[in-house]
C-alpha cells in the first residue's frame, strides 16, 4: 500500500477525498466555519499549515501549506509531532486543548463545542496511509 508525505501534496488530495466522502452536511450540524492549523519545528525546519473550511456542513476548502496560512475563524497552533499524534489517533484534540499543548485564537466556547468535530474529522485523516 502506498504511504503518502504527511501534509504533503498527495497526502492533501487522499484526505480530501475522504473528508469530502464521510463528512456529510448533517454530521456536520450544518456548520459554516473555518480553521487554520499551524505546524510548529516540522521536519526540515519552518511551519507549515492546514486548513480547513466548511460551509453549512459540507466542505470547501482543504489546503496544505508552508508558513501560516490562510485567516480563518480559529487557529489552533501546535507542534508537528503532537499534530501527528492527534492525525493517528495517539491523542486526542480535545485533550491536547485542555492540557495546553495546543494554542487557539478564536471563540474558546465555540472552539470546545466543535472538539467532537474535529476528532470526526482527524479520524478520517487517520485512515489515509501516512509517513510522518
Amino acid at each position: 500500500m502506498k504511504k503518502f508525505d504527511y501534509l504533503g501534496p498527495e497526502w492533501r488530495d487522499e484526505a480530501e477525498k475522504g473528508l469530502r466522502a464521510e463528512l456529510t452536511p448533517e454530521k456536520m450540524k450544518f456548520l459554516t466555519t473555518s480553521v487554520t492549523y499551524s505546524y510548529k519545528n516540522c521536519p526540515g525546519g519552518g511551519d507549515k499549515f492546514l486548513y480547513f473550511s466548511c460551509e453549512n456542513g459540507a466542505p470547501k476548502d482543504f489546503l496544505v501549506g508552508a508558513g501560516d496560512g490562510p485567516v480563518a475563524e480559529f487557529k489552533i497552533i501546535g507542534d508537528y509531532d503532537l499534530y501527528s499524534k492527534i492525525t493517528q489517533g495517539i491523542i486526542k484534540s480535545h485533550t491536547a486543548l485542555m492540557t495546553g499543548k495546543l494554542k487557539v485564537k478564536g471563540n474558546m466556547v465555540k472552539a470546545l463545542k466543535l472538539a467532537s468535530l474535529a476528532d470526526r474529522i482527524n479520524k478520517i485523516l487517520a485512515a489515509v496511509p501516512t509517513n510522518y
